[in-house]
């Protein structure tokens, strides 16, 4: 999670737009952060589980939040 908050956000815009790569990043994120966070685990566990099924779908809206937000959705 705080490599991939640390990158330039074109780096974040590029390893999103790319469909394989950015289902790795996300899965790497999210668990992380699963992994990381104290609080909230439950939301973090269930992200994560969706993120692996579905992280494609999952990239493609964390490109969007990251553009108008500057950072990941739950993360």
């Amino acid at each position: 999670m705080k490599w991939f908050n640390s990158q330039p956000r074109l780096i974040q815009i590029i390893l999103l737009l790319i469909p394989v790569v950015n289902w790795i990043v996300e899965l790497i994120v999210r668990w992380s952060t699963f992994v990381a966070v104290k609080k909230h685990k439950v939301l973090h566990l269930v992200v994560a589980i969706l993120v692996t099924a579905f992280g494609l779908i999952f990239g493609w809206v964390d490109l969007i939040w990251c553009l108008l937000f500057k950072h990941l959705l739950f993360a």
